[in-house]
This record gives structure tokens, sequence and C-alpha cells, in this order.
């Protein structure tokens, strides 16, 4: 039987093998809409307003969960009815209460994060320590220079360990 490949057709069996090994894929150019959808991502402004829209898409699913697990105090002495109306306004509370914390938490890592990366022209753990560590330290300014010094290092190393987990940098 003949074969499609000329270059197989005196050769045998082991250079068609070769010769299958040896395909190239052609170099794909992006399309303009693809171009304009990169440039549009790597603005600083719209990966953190998203990344504050998903955080809070994230916290309001958590106060959800968290709520509907919270127990009234007086549970015995409520009918199904009040124990139902507390639960919804309980889910309520925590999904808007989640919903600001990790809203804010996002805009403010991812913010960092990529102002960092543009500053340093490199994409590396070092950006991710250093936007955990002002993500932590925003976050627990209020409780004075201690609790920022504290949650500066503690969500700094949360960002680590976790980049290491998924080690997006190689």
């Amino acid at each position: 039987m003949a074969s499609p490949d000329p270059s197989a057709a005196g050769a045998g069996a082991g250079a068609e093998s070769t010769s299958q090994a040896a395909t190239v894929e052609p170099i794909r150019m992006p399309t303009v809409e693809e171009i304009k959808g990169q440039d549009i991502w790597n603005n600083c402004a719209v990966r953190s307003v998203v990344s504050g829209v998903m955080g809070g898409g994230l916290g309001v699913l958590m106060g959800l969960f968290f709520g509907a697990l919270d127990n009234p105090i007086m549970a015995e002495e409520m009918t199904a009815r009040q124990q139902i109306v507390y639960t919804a306004k309980q889910m309520g509370r925590r999904s808007i209460s989640n919903a600001k914390t990790f809203a804010v938490m996002g805009l403010i890592f991812s913010a960092a994060e990529c102002t960092i990366e543009k500053v340093r022209a490199k994409h590396d753990t070092t950006n991710t320590a250093v936007a955990g560590c002002v993500t932590g330290g925003a976050l627990a300014v209020k409780g004075g220079p201690k609790a920022t010094c504290i949650g500066c290092a503690g969500f700094a190393a949360f960002s680590v360990a976790i980049e290491k987990f998924f080690d997006r940098h190689t």
C-alpha cells in the first residue's frame, strides 16, 4: 500500500514515525480583538476592580453559607418560623459583611500586586509577598501599629504559601 507522505515511501516504517513526530504546528498570530482584550486586562485599574467584584461575590457566597450555620441562642424557645426569619436575617448580615471585606481585600491585593509588578518589571514571588504585606497591613491598620505589622507579616506569608502551592512563578 502506498504511503501518502513521499519521504516515508522509500524509507520504511522507521522513517514514517519520525516524519509524524517532526510535524510542527504553525504559529497563530493573535487577532485585533485578542490584543485589545489583553491591553484592557493589563490595566491595573481594570484588574483591581474585577478582583474587587469577584471578591465581593465570593464574600456573598461565604456569608450565605456561614450565616446558615449560625444557631440562635434561644433556639428551644423559638418557633420554626422565628428560626427561619432569624437565619435569613443572619445570612443577609453575614453576606453583606463578608462581601465588603472580600471586595476590599481583592481590590487592595490586586492593585498592589499589579502596581509592584509594573514598577519592578518582573513577575515573581516577591511581588506577591509585598502585595500581601500591603493588604494585610491595610486591613489591620485600625488595630494600631502592632496589629498592622502582624497583619502585614501574616498576609504576606499566606500569600507566598498560596503562590508556592499553585506554583505560578517558575
